[in-house]
């Protein structure tokens, strides 16, 4: 795709303004890094930094058979959710393999808003579209009815978000909130006034750091961006980029959509698990997963951390132990915070083992490490 065809968040002139080095991720062009991935990757572990998350996908689901339809859609219970809560869940097509992992929050008694990957947003709307459409029957295999009627939304274009992130969140909330107005509990979304206008904040985040997620109407996006990093200044706040995102993420082995997951795998295999509930009698996917619970997965997806100083891992890199190849890497970097290179890898489950001394192939070469425990990067 030509950067021409690359689409902007509304927040794009801002990282060019701060100087952000601009790169195309997911058909955007985002902002990699600012003064750089361990410098920012450190305000996130020590102070608060602040991510433009408006490429990301926003679609609504609406009506009295809301809850009911999106059962069957997400391996997760929604039926868990209280108004104002959130949970994280999965799109899976009908072979259990992974679509999309996403947060679903219910912001109101019949209506649910779903925070989708940026690359997966077109395929997730066209995917439940379908299945909304389609207005499936019981005596079709894998096949149910939508029990009452629900309309889906794509407000992607309408909305924006960023994620502030860092022990210092607190402090910055009431700065920018009140000091009268609670930081909501963790997975749960409020409505607040901001400027003049309203914006969702949620207790969420992909760090590993407390912090909020926050999302408004494209029109406010600038305000809020810039109101943040003001009033964060006392604070150490940092813009950040997809850089720094991507190795807070991979210490704590959150998972990345199209590198440790995708539709070739399951939530099983991904060591995800605790975000289905086969005890719901219908979901797409369902029969699958209960078959691989049964049998147990082939492979399992595990963190590794490397013994020696050397290049750092990278997906594709293939796996080895005693001079058997058990399975390829899928995310691998050089963790700031630990100053090791650290990643994950799916490995045949007989060598899954936590603990288990593996190699990683690097350019021709073996290097050794170990498989971790989740996740790789642990508070003092």
């Amino acid at each position: 795709m030509s950067e021409a065809a690359q689409r902007r968040t509304p927040l794009y002139n801002e990282h060019v303004r701060l100087g952000a080095k601009i790169v195309p991720f997911a058909g955007w062009l985002m902002p990699v890094q600012y003064t750089g991935i361990v410098d920012e990757h450190q305000a996130v572990r020590s102070k608060v930094g602040i991510f433009d998350i408006s490429h990301m996908g926003q679609l609504i689901v609406e009506g009295s058979g809301a809850r009911e339809w999106l059962n069957t859609m997400l391996t997760n219970n929604i039926d868990k959710l209280d108004v104002g809560t959130g949970q994280y869940t999965f799109l899976l097509n009908e072979r259990s393999g992974i679509i999309d992992d996403l947060i679903v929050y219910r912001i109101d008694e019949q209506k649910f808003l779903l925070v989708v990957n940026a690359a997966r947003t077109d395929e997730d709307f066209a995917w439940l579209q379908e299945h909304l459409k389609e207005g499936r029957s019981p005596d079709r295999p894998g096949g149910w009815k939508a029990a009452a009627p629900c309309k889906l939304e794509n407000r992607s274009a309408e909305f924006g978000g960023v994620a502030i992130q860092g022990p210092r969140i607190a402090e910055l909330f009431h700065t920018l909130f009140g000091d009268d107005v609670d930081l909501p509990p963790r997975n749960h979304i409020v409505d607040l006034p901001f400027d003049g206008t309203n914006v969702s904040v949620a207790r969420t985040g992909y760090t590993g750091e407390d912090g909020v997620e926050v999302f408004f109407r494209t029109a406010d996006a600038v305000i809020f961006w810039n109101a943040a990093l003001g009033k964060g200044k006392p604070f150490g706040i940092k813009p950040c980029g997809l850089g720094a995102r991507d190795t807070l993420r991979l210490e704590m082995c959150y998972p990345l959509n199209g590198s440790d997951l995708a539709p070739e795998r399951n939530p099983i295999e991904a060591g995800l698990g605790f975000f289905v509930d086969l005890s719901k009698p219908n979901f797409i996917g369902r029969h699958v997963l209960l078959q691989t619970k049964e049998n147990g997965p082939r492979e399992k997806l595990v963190p590794f951390r490397m013994k020696e100083k050397g290049p750092p891992p990278r997906p594709h890199y293939a796996v080895f132990q005693n001079g058997e190849r058990i399975g390829e890497v899928t995310s691998g970097t050089l963790s700031p915070s630990l100053n090791w290179g650290v990643g994950m890898a799916y490995v045949s489950t007989s060598h899954a083992k936590i603990g288990a001394q593996i190699d990683i192939e690097i350019r021709g070469q073996k290097f050794p490490a170990t498989i971790e425990k989740k996740p790789l990067y642990k508070k003092s």
